[in-house]
């Protein structure tokens, strides 16, 4: 098995897990390549005897996968990374910038998920939200939303970040 690493990995530091959101994020990508298609494909559904514009599907095409490549970059290149220590949130922002935040597994008090609705259950698909006593990060459109805030509670568990109720106490004894 290879060692997973990534750039601005701490020395004692292990990945646990690598996340993204889910492809329905890039909805606007894929409505920009139909829209940029379908308006090129006009001109030459009103006047069919002129073959010349046959070029119109074409360069809208062209003009629509360009807008559709914008959107995937975007996607593509923001991943949410979880290590035993933290949690480091890498997002793409346009073409050249991009950020990056990271948050400690032991400063975080409460996790929670939220799925939206009839969307959210045929997508599968949700939001986590993890609460600290400074804000909050929250992560929408987290693909198979129970399993991966199954793995993020475990983790903060074991890094000693959220409290226990006392339900918890009166369930371990």
């Amino acid at each position: 098995m290879a060692k997973m690493e990534f750039e601005g990995q701490f020395p004692d530091e292990k990945l646990l897990f690598v996340f993204r959101r889910h492809i329905i994020a890039m909805r606007k990508g894929f409505y920009g390549l139909l829209i940029a298609f379908c308006l090129g494909a006009v001109p030459f559904l009103i006047w069919q005897s002129n073959v010349d514009l046959l070029w119109g599907p074409v360069i809208g095409f062209g003009i629509g996968l360009v807008i559709f490549m914008y959107h995937w970059m975007g996607w593509y290149f923001s991943v949410y990374i979880v290590t035993d220590q933290r949690i480091r949130q890498l997002t793409q922002n346009s073409l050249f910038g991009h950020s990056v935040i990271d948050l400690g597994l032991e400063k975080v008090q409460n996790i929670s998920y939220n799925i939206p609705g009839f969307t959210g259950e045929i997508f599968n698909f949700g939001t986590i939200v993890l609460q600290t006593m400074v804000g909050d990060m929250v992560i929408n459109k987290v693909p198979g939303c129970e399993t991966i805030y199954d793995q993020l509670s475990d983790a903060i568990h074991k890094a000693g970040g959220g409290k226990r109720t006392d339900t918890d106490e009166e369930e371990n004894g």
